[in-house]
């Protein structure tokens, strides 16, 4: 029988052949505390019953499970030898009758990857905490089921915990008898079904609103963490913002919420940013703060929270077929999270967030080789894990911000209210959407589906500007273009701004014009006979998904007076256009290195200027030309550290030039200002170093060999908690010394005896821009590995470990030809694996060419 991998000609039999009926699922985790129980791995009792019917009695199905062990298996009162019927991932079922019974009694493995019942010990008290996570397939660690989105079934949950424990699920529980019993769930996907169980600090509220026919909807509303974040926990503005979020889309989708409860976990290990787990939506625990952050961090944990709670109708109540049509919920999501933001919370410039920050996800995922149209050839579950992607997410998004400028917004919400009306406790494809929102727009949604969700790459967007003899416009033509890879040429409803500096120095627009883009050059007739502009902007207020280019005159505009741009969201425009070109070798990098050192001190927002820090250090890092590295990085070092000084102290802005500074440290005199700032014999005014700012300073210093593991065990001490034991495992990975890269490698590599989160931090101090040298032999050692890694480890990790630890830092010809000879050597690799090589491989070619960019310039 085929392995753990689901293909999708296989789902789409089963669902044809099977309807499910219900689960009650019973899971005994009393073992999770205590000493181990020998060798292998800790294990819990789970016992599932599953009843289904069969449209062809007498024919043959299967279910999932993955587990160590099972222990007893019957089928209609008729007991199976598990011996026979279990390989380790799916149980065979053979001349099933009309009406079904399936008992499975097993012994499931907890998990230390974040994938099943994941379980984790606070190393602050020893505390032990679970939880679950499972998309796309890892529900299947915890309990036998029929593992794909399309079989949906009410759920009954009873957990056997530990004396002192609370349980959650999706449905409300009671404790009986040291038993947890939960409600029926309505119709669901076994993806989102969700135990979250241990010593959990607990918060609770309510929510309530009149429905339009006079009944009272009260929602009881739940939050939770570990007791050791408890003292940092802001529940209150959790609450703020779901309330506001529940009100929202109660608004606008005229479907009252349908899982009766809301709780909210934040837990620890978590490698997603959340899940939509109705009724009990679980979040990475780094959204509670331990220290200061900016306004940037509490308007990504509001959209978080509104993303998730949109998948409540998009995704939970509807659901995708298959994960082809992954987007039908992601896509939506991701918009609605913006939407709900700007709509409903203080979070009112959300989409200049948007704009900058999310839409550069997209920009780099769809110039990929990887790069697939929105709606995605999914042929099996690996491919499903790999499509959580910048696409499937961000450009979605993105595109259906573009629908709702193309249909109208009224058009587009109706459309969602007889969605989810239509298909409610079902499972959709895109034909279900295009369907009701060519009812309510009256457009041809088929072909907008063509250009925008069924074919890839991004298209780029130029002005060209004709003056007459007076000065004034004569044409403005927006010239379209696409990758020879991808040649589709697309419709776009854009926005086209026209700017020029007042008399006080302001750059203001004093134009616009709506326009529909078609074809490779339309004419935006409504602009001709304005003043000649200085600054041209297509995709003006961000309507459409482009990457936006300038004319010459808008370039050498933007050169000299980027920082007097007046608006926000422009201004944010005018920088992902500015970094695009970076990307794109088409700017060199030292120039967007110029112009975050002379213009980002005059960026008012923050969010903004935290991704103008992340995209300086990535040009510094690949795009620079290597013999003009050191010096780009000590003018980004001096030009944070002068804008931390003249920074108003106390402010967010203060907060953030520190940050950089210290990403950025690396002469002498900048370690030890760090190290002073940590001893407290220097001071900035304002700025209070707290826990996470001390971890963030000592990171350069372990990077430079001054701060070695005793300094680093202190700091621990001083932190003693799951945050500190990240941090100090980082920073110890971070230190420049062969035996450390040696300890580490084998940590991540030889060894499974991290977890997840300890991975990842390992894999980051690991890989530092500044011990390229020393990292040099691990080249070839990633080229041997890959292979047996991705066979041996879980697929998390797998991902993990490929692409954090592929040499980009060994950023040469001779690496791209090695990554080259891997791919040539490895055709029958898994398809997945080869994806994260190409794209790390694209990554690599694209920062050579910059470069060299880079370099001729240096060099005239």
């Amino acid at each position: 029988m085929p392995g753990e991998n689901l293909t999708r000609e296989e789902a789409r039999e089963r669902a044809a052949l099977l309807s499910v009926d219900g689960y009650e699922v019973s899971l005994d985790v009393r073992s999770a505390v205590g000493g181990p129980e020998g060798d292998g791995p800790r294990t819990f009792r789970s016992v599932t019953t599953i009843r289904f019917r069969c449209n062809e009695p007498g024919a043959s199905s299967f279910a999932d499970l993955v587990a160590p062990r099972v222990t007893a298996v019957s089928l209609n009162g008729r007991d199976l030898d598990p011996g026979e019927v279990f390989d380790g991932s799916r149980i065979l079922l053979e001349d099933l009758a009309a009406d079904n019974e399936l008992v499975v009694d097993a012994q499931c493995a907890y998990s230390r990857t974040g994938e099943g019942m994941h379980r984790f010990v606070d190393p602050e008290d020893g505390e032990v905490y679970l939880y679950t996570q499972y998309e796309p397939a890892d529900s299947r660690r915890v309990f036998a089921n029929f593992e794909q989105p399309d079989l949906k079934a009410p759920f009954r949950f009873e957990v056997r915990a530990p004396e002192g424990w609370t349980v959650w699920s999706n449905g409300v529980g009671e404790q009986h008898d040291g038993v947890w019993r939960f409600a029926e769930t309505k119709p669901i996907s076994t993806y989102i079904t969700c135990v979250v169980a241990g010593p959990y600090h607990y918060v609770t509220d309510t929510y309530a609103r009149e429905l339009p026919d006079g009944t009272r909807l009260e929602i009881p509303l739940g939050a939770l963490c570990r007791k050791g974040l408890a003292r940092h926990f802001d529940a209150d503005d959790v609450f703020l913002i779901t309330k506001q979020g529940l009100d929202f889309f109660h608004e606008h989708f005229d479907y009252p919420y349908p899982f009766g409860k809301y709780d909210q976990a934040f837990v620890p290990e978590y490698n997603l940013g959340a899940m939509e787990n109705p009724g009990l939506v679980t979040f990475r625990e780094e959204y509670i703060f331990r220290g200061k952050v900016t306004q940037a961090s509490y308007e990504a944990r509001a959209n978080v929270i509104l993303h998730e709670m949109a998948h409540m109708w998009f995704g939970d109540l509807v659901t995708m077929v298959w994960w082809d049509d992954l987007w039908l919920k992601e896509s939506f999501a991701d918009f609605m999270g913006t939407f709900a933001n700007v709509g409903a919370t203080r979070f009112e410039d959300a989409w200049i967030t948007f704009a900058n920050r999310r839409k550069a996800w997209a920009y780099r995922a769809d110039q990929l080789p990887s790069t697939h149209p929105i709606t995605a050839d999914i042929r099996d579950l690996q491919d499903a894990k790999l499509n959580f992607d910048g696409i499937t997410y961000a450009k979605g998004a993105s595109v259906l911000k573009q629908l709702v400028a193309y249909v109208g917004q009224d058009a587009f919400l109706e459309g969602a209210r007889r969605y989810f009306k239509r298909h409610a406790y079902g499972n959709t494809r895109l034909g279900d959407l295009l369907a009701v929102l060519g009812e309510t727009s009256g457009r041809d949604m088929g072909a907008w589906a063509r250009s925008w969700l069924q074919t890839a790459g991004v298209n780029a967007l130029t002005p060209q500007v004709l003056l007459d003899a007076d000065g004034r416009i004569d044409e403005l033509a927006v010239v379209q273009e696409a990758a020879e890879s991808h040649p589709e040429l697309r419709p776009h409803r854009v926005a086209v701004g026209l700017y020029r500096r007042s008399q006080v120095g302001a750059l203001e627009r004093y134009a616009r014009a709506e326009v529909d883009v078609d074809g490779a050059r339309t004419v935006v007739a409504e602009l001709a006979g304005q003043d000649a502009p200085e600054l041209v902007l297509v995709n003006d207020d961000d309507l459409t998904f482009c990457k936006i280019r300038f004319d010459d005159t808008s370039l050498a505009t933007l050169r000299e007076h980027l920082g007097a741009l007046t608006d926000p969201l422009a201004r944010a425009l005018c920088w992902s256009a500015l970094w695009n070109l970076t990307r794109d070798a088409l700017l060199p990098a030292r120039e967007f290195v110029d112009l975050v050192l002379r213009f980002g001190g005059r960026e008012t927002d923050i969010g903004v200027l935290q991704m103008l820090h992340a995209w300086a250090q990535s040009a510094l890092v690949h795009y620079v030309a290597p013999e003009w590295r050191a010096a780009a990085g000590t003018a980004l070092a001096q030009g944070a550290l002068a804008e931390l000084r003249q920074a108003e102290p106390g402010s967010e802005h203060q907060l953030a030039w520190a940050r950089f500074f210290a990403a950025t440290a690396s002469a002498p005199a900048d370690l030890e200002l760090l190290r002073g700032l940590l001893e407290g014999t220097e001071e900035i005014a304002g700025l209070d170093v707290d826990q996470e700012l001390r971890w963030a300073f000592l990171e350069p210093l372990a990077t430079y060999g001054a701060a070695d593991e005793k300094v680093l065990a202190a700091e621990l001490a001083r932190d003693d908690t799951a945050s500190g034991k990240r941090h100090q495992v980082r920073c110890l990975a971070a230190r420049p010394s062969a035996a450390v890269k040696a300890q580490a490698w084998a940590q991540v590599v030889e060894s499974d005896a991290l977890s997840n989160a300890l991975v990842e931090a390992t894999i980051a101090g690991f890989e530092r821009p500044s011990q390229r040298e020393l990292l040099a032999p691990y080249a070839e050692k990633y080229f041997a590995a890959i292979g047996r890694v991705w066979r041996e480890r879980s697929i998390q990790i797998g991902m993990d470990v490929v692409r954090g630890l592929f040499p980009a830092l060994q950023d040469s010809p001779e690496t791209l030809a090695a990554t080259d000879a891997w791919l040539t050597a490895h055709e029958d690799a898994p398809p997945a694996l080869r994806r994260l090589v190409l794209e790390a491989r694209d990554d690599l070619a694209r920062a050579l060419r910059g470069q060299e960019r880079d370099a001729a310039v240096g060099a005239a």
